[in-house]
C-alpha cells in the first residue's frame, strides 16, 4: 500500500562498498526541501534496519527476501582476488579459480559472495570481517576473493588485486519493505532509474508545484490581448463587403493589355491591307 505521509527526511541505508553519492547529489538538487540522511550498515544488518523502519530504503547486496522486500537491481560487480604485490598471480591481468587452487583463501563471516563451495585451501579459521581478512592477506597468510568495490575500500599500498573470471559476482540493488512504499521511496526510485524532473508517475503536484502553476496561469492572464485587424478589413485584405478590388471591376482586365485573342495585336487581323499604287 502506498503511503503519502510527509517525512521530515529520507533515510537511506547503504552497505560497505556501495557508493550512493551520485544519487544523493541528484536528490539534493531535485528535492532540496527534503534532507537525505545516510546510514552505514553491515550487509547482515540491512534487512533488520529496513524491516524495523530505521531507514526508508537501502542500497544492499542481493539476494533479499522477496516475500518482505522489493528490490530494483542497480549493477553487478566484478569479483577480484586480493593478493600481495609480489604474488605470482600479479603476472597476469586476470585469473581463474583453478589458478588459486593451491592458495589459502579466506572466507570471512561477512562474505557477500554466494559460494556453492569456497575455492582454494581452507584457512585455519574464518576471519570475522572482510577488513580482518585483508590484514591477514597483508601478513602473507592467504588470499581473499571479494567484489571489486570491497578491494578498493580496503586498499593498502602493499596489496593489489586481479579479476577472477569464473567466480560468483555480487549484485547491488535498491531495496525497501514492500508494505512501506512511500512517496519519498517512489521519488528515490525515480532518481536511481533516471526519471526526469517532470516525471511524476501519476502523483499529483506538490503544494509548491501547484502554487507555481497558479502563479504562471495568473501571469498569462495579464498579457495584453492580440491586436485586432484594421476596421473594415479582414485578414485576407478584402473589404467588409467581401469583395476585392478585382471583384469591383467584374474580374475583367482593361482592353488592349491582354496577350489573349480578345485584344488587337500588332500585325494581327485588326490592320487593313496596304493600298497598291497605280
Amino acid at each position: 500500500m502506498t503511503g503519502s505521509a510527509v517525512s521530515p527526511s529520507f533515510r537511506l541505508a547503504y552497505v560497505p562498498g556501495t557508493t550512493p553519492g551520485k544519487w544523493v547529489r541528484i536528490w539534493s538538487e531535485r528535492y532540496p526541501e527534503v534532507p537525505l540522511d545516510l546510514l552505514a550498515v553491515e550487509p547482515a544488518e540491512a534487512p533488520e534496519v529496513l524491516r524495523d523502519g530505521a531507514a526508508d530504503a537501502g542500497i544492499v547486496r542481493l539476494p533479499v527476501d522477496r516475500a518482505v522486500f522489493s528490490a530494483i537491481p542497480l549493477y553487478t560487480e566484478l569479483t577480484v582476488v586480493v593478493v600481495p604485490k609480489d604474488h605470482v598471480v600479479t603476472a597476469a591481468d586476470e585469473v581463474t579459480l583453478a589458478d588459486l587452487a593451491d592458495d589459502v583463501l579466506f572466507h570471512p563471516l561477512d562474505d557477500v559472495l554466494d559460494w556453492e563451495r569456497p575455492p582454494g585451501r581452507p584457512a585455519f579459521e574464518r576471519p570475522a570481517t572482510t577488513a580482518d581478512a585483508v590484514e591477514l592477506v597483508a601478513a602473507g597468510v592467504g588470499l581473499l576473493v571479494v567484489p571489486q568495490s570491497l578491494a578498493r575500500l580496503h586498499h593498502r599500498k602493499d596489496l593489489t588485486y586481479r579479476t577472477v573470471t569464473d567466480a560468483p559476482q555480487s549484485a547491488v540493488a535498491l531495496s525497501w519493505p514492500e508494505d512501506a512504499t512511500t512517496d519519498l521511496v517512489d521519488d528515490f526510485i525515480g532518481v536511481v532509474r533516471g526519471r526526469t524532473v517532470n516525471s511524476t508517475r501519476g502523483r499529483g503536484p506538490s503544494p509548491a508545484e501547484a502554487q507555481q502553476k497558479t502563479a504562471d496561469r495568473k501571469a498569462g492572464d495579464k498579457k495584453p490581448p492580440a491586436k485586432k485587424a484594421a476596421a473594415g478589413k479582414s485578414a485576407t485584405g478584402k473589404s467588409a463587403t467581401g469583395k476585392s478590388a478585382a471583384g469591383r471591376s467584374g474580374g475583367r482586365k482593361p482592353a488592349g493589355r491582354s496577350g489573349g485573342t480578345g485584344g488587337a495585336s500588332k500585325g494581327g487581323a485588326g490592320r487593313g491591307k496596304p493600298r497598291r499604287r497605280s
